[in-house]
């Protein structure tokens, strides 16, 4: 319980930094790139809150969780950008609706990645260093 209270509250950041940079910056971009550049902003904050906050019992060095939340944080990011692209491009959503839509679409898939992976916790007699 205390995970998943960690990880909306760390993902709610996350996701209204995400939000925050496209609106500075979409003025000035496409909408898939002002997504691309919330996304990065986003990362830092969501890597920092979900190693030290939601998934602090980890038992994965901070390099290797780094190198998992990544791929994590990209496989999500592309399932954000085909639902923002397709609701945008096809549905005709206001941009800033459609992004939100996206970030909830994609945040399932970045919880399950996140915590049976990226951040995953010692089961007993299993080293988890060894493994990628």
């Amino acid at each position: 319980m205390r995970t998943a209270f960690w990880f909306l509250l760390v993902g709610t950041s996350a996701a209204l930094t995400h939000m925050a940079v496209f609106a500075l910056v979409s003025p000035f971009m496409l909408p898939e790139l002002a997504n691309a550049a919330g996304f990065c902003v986003a990362f830092v904050v969501s890597f920092v809150g979900h190693r030290w906050l939601s998934f602090q019992d980890a038992d994965t060095s901070l390099w290797q969780s780094l190198r998992r939340f990544g791929a994590t944080a990209l496989a999500g990011f592309a399932s954000n950008e085909l639902m923002f692209m397709l609701l945008l491009r096809v549905f005709g959503l206001p941009d800033l609706l459609a992004l939100f839509v996206a970030l909830v679409f994609a945040s399932a898939q970045t919880f399950v990645l996140s915590r049976f992976w990226a951040f995953r916790r010692a089961r007993s007699g299993i080293d988890s260093s060894t493994s990628e």
